[in-house]
């Protein structure tokens, strides 16, 4: 008989104990909201708890005085544990489909209410499809399952409007080139706008065996001096004054790029400036060609390759790196065996290595064009001088900038060449007859 103490409700009690307030429209008010609903709802079961105590004292009263409980209060009894049990499952379940909601939710589908001016339905809370479901009001007792109806979606015009995404802030850039041409080369620096050095130019050997009180063979010797000038690299670009002040990334992005622009031009000009007006006097115009030597295999480009470095050997300099454009270098590594070998001559595709042929380095670099090449010793062969280090620079005073709000960014640097050793260096082709 202890278990008619237990808390109980009748679904017909937990209806009367809805708030009148979310039996229409969408309120802005305490009661409301799922969590005032919640509060609202234990009340009353605390209520019910204690007239159903109150049942439970007066059953046991009945047994102290008869000795024994009636069939008719145990028939009463059995009914209101059934009932109980029933009636628990569906309060918890309530519970825990309320306790999850905040007034957020209520204010979602207040605005959604609102927008929603087409005279359809309109979305509800949680709490409100719950209590006004016609189920809910007549259930008695067992397992029911609710479909909630117009609910607050990911749909525009429901909770969409809500959605914020992801958004990453560094943009995605253009391909840059690798530039390694230049590391090739002797560094140095110059502080005036022409470089002055001394090149030998005569050395006549008058070495040789001598007889006692003959005399020896004269040697002659010539220096000739040089000049480079040093020359600018330059360019520049227009932005507004607004979209400098509004995008805060942007004076980086500019800078790197001129940056950039300035570092290829300078590559450009290494390899193959012609020398002419302000262009520098680069690697391959100075460069003597390529001339094949007699009776040695000349079919292929490993074969040209090797000749190449013949003869810059015979000048009594030693080749140390091969410039090649890509394509050539790829052409060279899929070189297999031949006939029904298909082994590969040069690398194995499955080991990742540094490009080398014949133990010289080879520089793959775009900046070459395909079917040329390039082999020497480049340290010894040139000098690169840095006047200036690469400056950006923003002005308003260019043409029409200070009225029309404009502002000009340049990039700059000065730099010189100089072809010291042209000899520790040969060019050629990959055109065979």
């Amino acid at each position: 008989m202890k278990k008619l103490s237990m808390p109980a409700i009748s679904l017909a009690a937990l209806a009367a104990a809805r708030p009148d307030s979310i039996l229409g429209q969408v309120r802005n008010e305490g009661t409301g909201d799922p969590e005032t609903l919640l509060k609202t709802v234990e009340q009353k079961l605390d209520t019910l708890n204690g007239e159903v105590k109150q049942t439970a004292e007066n059953a046991l009263n009945e047994a102290k005085r008869a000795g024994e409980v009636s069939a008719e209060t145990k028939a009463a009894a059995d009914k209101l544990l059934s009932e109980q049990t029933a009636t628990m499952k569906v309060v918890n379940e309530l519970k825990e489909m309320l306790e999850g909601l905040d007034t957020k939710v209520l204010d979602v589908s207040q605005q959604v209410a609102e927008g929603n001016k087409g005279g359809g339905a309109k979305p509800m809370t949680l709490g409100q499809a719950i209590v006004q479901n016609e189920r809910v009001k007549s259930f008695t007792g067992g397992t029911m399952s609710i479909d909630v109806a117009n609910a607050i979606t990911t749909a525009a015009g429901s909770g969409g409007g809500l959605i914020y995404h992801e958004e990453e802030r560094d943009p995605v850039r253009m391909p840059r080139r690798r530039l390694m041409v230049r590391g090739l080369l002797t560094p140095a620096s110059v502080g005036s706008d022409q470089v002055h050095y001394r090149r030998q130019v005569l050395r006549t050997d008058g070495t040789g065996m001598v007889a006692e009180g003959a005399p020896s063979g004269p040697s002659e010797f010539g220096w000739e001096k040089s000049v480079e000038r040093v020359k600018k690299v330059a360019t520049h670009t227009n932005l507004s004054e607004e979209a400098l002040a509004d995008a805060d990334q942007l004076q980086s992005e500019i800078d790197g790029e001129l940056r950039y622009l300035i570092d290829l031009e300078e590559e450009r000009q290494i390899v193959a400036g012609d020398g002419l007006g302000e262009n520098l006097t680069g690697l391959l115009p100075a460069a003597p060609a390529f001339a094949a030597p007699a009776g040695l295999p000349n079919v292929n480009h490993v074969d040209r390759l090797r000749l190449g470095i013949l003869q810059i050997t015979l000048e009594d300099y030693m080749a140390t790196e091969f410039l090649l454009n890509p394509t050539d270098w790829t052409a060279i590594e899929l070189l297999k065996v031949g006939g029904t070998d298909n082994r590969y001559i040069y690398g194995n595709p499955g080991v990742q290595g540094t490009p080398v042929l014949w133990g010289k380095g080879v520089i793959e670099s775009n900046s070459m064009s395909s079917g040329e090449w390039l082999a020497g010793d480049f340290p010894m062969a040139a000098t690169f001088y840095d006047r200036n280090q690469t400056e950006v620079i923003m002005s308003t005073e260019h043409d029409q900038n200070f009225i029309e709000d404009m502002i000009t960014v340049k990039a700059r640097k000065r730099v010189a060449l100089a072809i010291k050793r042209a000899l520790a260096m040969v060019k050629g082709d990959f055109v065979f007859a």
